[in-house]
């Protein structure tokens, strides 16, 4: 993913309607929307839901109402007018509730929720988000809603999500006007080309701008990542599915270990990563590893899809070690002041505005050599308790994760994909979701538990798998 500093976000903000009024894309809308025609749906957000109770398809079904006319309830549409940006207009359609009548069986929620994130999404229609239910068979009833990329990123999906969820519980009717979905922006209308004009002579500004900004910066670099190993390479089916572990534990353990260990959760989170590398064969002793932490630039009333930017910093990994935490918390912290100063940012980060002017064929041969991260760690904080309660009923787990959907197992070689740990808490309990991208890493499902058994147990952690 391409990530924007801190300074360029905060203008996409200030320009992203642009002098007409149109909700026009972001540089990371743009990607992933033209990556949607390589790689359909390959990476998904995710909120699943696990409840002691019976819901009923009902609610559900007046839950869909509102995300219908909310903050996800939108498409692209594109120009064919060159250079300027296409822009969002409210969805008019949206995939159906996926119900099914048939309880699912206890231990295999997880599975179910895996399943439910294969979707097919049609951005330019508007089809970039479905919600699934199903009972359980102890008399619960498990919930997801899957989002496309290109629609929302994690915070555009919370906010959609608390809106639509306030709105449900406080009785209120589905309505755009009232809603988050007001944020999607206006329809095109007859002064279209005129808006198109300005925004394109506005985009090659900004491709100046950011030139002159790359050149300042050609000195300034980000961590590098470590080369996949080129063995073992163990027997796959063509298609694989990546190995994934949902985890919870006590947040006063882990609150307790990260400041035993001189960390934040921050950095407990990152350090239990890194040492997972290590356990896997991923990364050598003594490797530096790059470990992106994405960060969400979201203002009030901000109407992009995706707003967020990312912290990259370099980790060491010492076999037989665990991480030190002090120094990756020195690390995170000098990050965050470098993507507050452009002189400080790298070139790449400046040049977005260029890469919304490639064509589709050029990125797709840049995207079939391009390198997924090798480690990405995502806190949400304590948003879980936020959104844990639909109607009446309050979910017993909250998880929310990005996707990783099944794929030919060559290209998970090919593009190098790592290992992915997203944080959310309550007041209580921390869950952790781990997906081991790497087939020669992480397998299977059990191997990558116990790697995480052991990495855990060496923290002194208590895990709780599902």
């Amino acid at each position: 993913m391409t990530v924007a500093s801190p300074t360029v976000t905060s203008a996409v903000a200030a320009v992203a309607a642009g002098p007409t009024g149109l909700n026009r894309i972001t540089a990371d809308d743009d990607l992933f929307f033209k990556l949607h025609s390589l790689y359909p749906n390959a990476v998904v957000n995710q909120l699943a839901y696990r409840f002691d109770t019976s819901l009923g398809r009902d609610l559900l079904e007046r839950w869909h109402a509102h995300l219908a006319t909310g903050f996800i309830a939108r498409r692209v549409r594109t120009t064919r007018f060159p250079i300027a940006r296409a822009h969002w207009e409210p969805a008019t359609e949206a995939l159906p509730l996926r119900w099914s009548d048939t309880p699912i069986p206890d231990n295999g929620v997880l599975d179910w929720f895996l399943d439910q994130a294969v979707v097919e999404f049609d951005p330019e229609r508007g089809l970039v988000w479905q919600m699934a239910g199903a009972p359980t068979e102890s008399g619960g009833t498990v919930v997801t809603l899957v989002a496309s990329h290109v629609a929302c990123d994690g915070g555009g999906m919370m906010h959609a999500i608390v809106d639509s969820l306030d709105r449900l519980n406080r009785g209120e009717s589905p309505d755009r006007s009232a809603s988050a979905g007001r944020l999607v922006g206006p329809i095109a209308g007859r002064g279209r080309f005129a808006a198109d004009l300005a925004d394109a002579r506005g985009q090659l500004r900004a491709v100046a701008r950011g030139v002159r900004a790359a050149r300042r910066a050609r000195g300034v670099s980000e961590p590098a990542r470590n080369p996949r190993p080129a063995a073992p390479r163990l027997p796959h089916a063509d298609t694989w599915q990546a190995a994934e572990a949902i985890v919870q534990l006590d947040l006063a353990e882990w609150d307790a270990v990260a400041t035993a260990h001189g960390g934040t959760t921050n950095g407990l989170l990152i350090g239990v990563a890194v040492g997972l590398l290590g356990r896997s064969g991923r990364i050598t002793d003594g490797a530096q590893v790059r470990v992106d932490i994405p960060h969400s630039m979201r203002e009030t009333d901000d109407p992009r899809a995706n707003a967020t930017t990312g912290l990259p910093i370099s980790v060491s990994y010492h076999a037989g070690e665990r991480a030190d935490l002090p120094a990756v918390r020195a690390a995170l912290k000098a990050a965050g002041r470098a993507y507050r100063d452009p002189a400080t940012i790298p070139p790449i980060q400046h040049l977005q505005p260029v890469q919304m002017l490639l064509p589709k064929v050029v990125l797709h041969k840049f995207a079939r050599t391009a390198k997924a991260p090798e480690c990405l760690c995502t806190n949400m904080g304590r948003t879980a308790q936020n959104i844990a309660t639909l109607g009446t009923h309050h979910a017993r787990d909250v998880i929310m994760r990005p996707v990783v959907n099944p794929g030919p197992v060559e290209l998970f070689r090919q593009v190098e994909v790592g290992i992915n740990l997203a944080f959310s808490c309550d007041d209580d309990t921390v869950t952790l979701v781990i997906t081991g991208g790497d087939p020669d890493r992480f397998p299977t499902r059990a191997a990558l538990r116990e790697l995480l058994a052991a990495e855990f147990a060496d923290w002194g952690l208590t895990p709780r798998f599902w």
